[in-house]
């Protein structure tokens, strides 16, 4: 399968490669897009962009970046239409919304429990259908 994938930050970027690496077991096959860091480029796949080129926090920030911001987000809906995945993953990362309908689209939200001081590996996976959340 072709799966493409999301991330917003680091955590995101943790939790994508250890998903990834999930799917690799299950999908000899999987063939992996992202926008995401570089764990989830140490994985295997294609990197579009860097989480980093696209993360801006505070209100000042983000004003200043619309433009970028939405530059972004254009970019990125052509090039899940272009690629044409069979699953679009957003992980941790409801925010980036987009209007193009893929597919499935399924949102990823890592279920941390602290413990020992360690961090549980992602353990939810929401299926929203075959419709962007809006």
């Amino acid at each position: 399968m072709r799966y493409y994938l999301i991330v917003g930050e680091a955590s995101g970027d943790l939790h994508a490669s250890h998903l990834m690496r999930s799917l690799q077991a299950i999908d000899q096959s999987a063939d992996f897009r992202f926008f995401g860091g570089d764990l989830m480029t140490a994985v295997g796949g294609t990197r579009v962009k860097h989480f980093k080129e696209m993360a801006y926090m505070g209100f000042i920030p983000v004003l200043l970046h619309l433009r970028t911001i939405f530059r972004n987000m254009s970019f990125c809906k052509k090039d899940i239409v272009e690629w044409a995945p069979d699953v679009v993953i957003l992980v941790d990362y409801p925010g980036f919304n987009l209007n193009k309908r893929p597919t499935k689209c399924v949102i990823f939200f890592p279920l941390i429990m602290k413990g020992s001081n360690s961090f549980a590996k992602p353990t939810i996976c929401l299926q929203i259908g075959p419709y962007w959340p809006c």
